[in-house]
């Protein structure tokens, strides 16, 4: 039986949100099988849970929010892509604050984290969302033509191109495509750090955005070149990152997709979209598990790999 998983031991982190500049703590506890990912807003008065699902998300401008009633956690995407690319299944991330930390901009330091913790094999059969049919979801036309799309495929793919027209951007990589079963994602998409341009942050502050975003967990871009003194960390960071943010998008329906994930210029709303797409269509997707691990996709079944 292909197994549910968690970590082991709890684990903490403390940093910044990238939006509000709040210093704010994270635990990461172990769940029972079957809990699946639950945010816990800690510091209100009475804490409030907050289970993931695609329901759940009820902002995408600049990051995935989700929220019950008026609790809400921001910028949840790159916590959960790590535990995309992990495996996890069931989590407790209790937070003190409105939004996830920054850390270094990338998923690398949740991956540290939660390996960290070790990885817990749970008696519970792991559960995936096995895409049956093609979903798409499509905007505009022509220079502002957008779209992200899931089809049928025994494993877990992501393809996405980028358009920023900008030159630092534009003599990187721009389409990448990452194979969750065949890839390392530690290794391969984990570090990609989002990105932004210096034109956009005084506009992003005064409307109380971005406060908590510098050279130290993101890369920076003027007109023309990127501002961080260590450069690029892969040749195609830009477009990693939006496979990382893809991963974590995703990941918020509460299950392991088996699917091939494509887009060209998706983010996090057209993401979400492309999830109640799904699920607006139950003959296009199932439930199923894997009683017998061989008939899992390739690389799925495997502990997860270290650094």
């Amino acid at each position: 039986m292909l197994q549910q998983r968690t970590i082991k031991t709890l684990t903490r982190a403390v940093g910044v949100g990238l939006h509000s500049g709040q210093r704010v703590e994270l635990t990461l506890r172990p769940a029972q099988p079957d809990t699946g990912i639950v945010f816990r807003r800690v510091d209100l008065p009475e804490p409030v849970d907050i289970p993931i699902s695609a329901d759940a998300v009820v902002d995408t401008r600049m990051a995935s929010t989700i929220g019950v009633g008026s609790a809400k956690v921001h910028t949840v995407e790159h916590i959960m892509s790590a535990c995309a690319g992990l495996g996890l299944d069931n989590l407790y991330i209790d937070i003190t604050a409105e939004e996830v930390p920054i850390l270094d901009g990338s998923s690398a330091s949740f991956v540290f984290l939660l390996q960290s913790a070790g990885v817990q094999l749970q008696k519970a059969p792991k559960r995936f969302i096995r895409v049956t049919q093609p979903v798409e979801v499509r905007e505009g036309a022509g220079a502002q033509l957008k779209w992200a799309r899931l089809e049928p495929y025994h494993g877990f793919k992501l393809r996405f191109e980028i358009d920023f027209a900008h030159p630092a951007v534009d003599s990187t990589g721009q389409c990448v495509e990452f194979d969750l079963g065949a890839g390392n994602y530690a290794r391969d998409i984990a570090r990609a750090r989002t990105f932004g341009f210096t034109r956009d942050v005084e506009m992003l502050r005064t409307h109380g955005l971005a406060l908590g975003g510098g050279l130290d967990n993101a890369i920076v871009m003027d007109d023309y070149k990127v501002l961080n003194a260590d450069g690029l960390r892969y040749d195609d960071e830009f477009a990693k990152h939006k496979i990382l943010d893809a991963m974590g998008d995703l990941y918020l329906i509460g299950k392991p997709l088996l699917a091939a994930y494509s887009a060209f210029r998706s983010g996090h709303a057209m993401n979400n979209q492309l999830l109640r797409a799904l699920l607006a269509q139950p003959q296009a997707w199932e439930v199923v598990s894997f009683a017998d691990e061989r008939q899992a996709p390739q690389g799925l079944a495997q502990p997860v790999r270290a650094w």
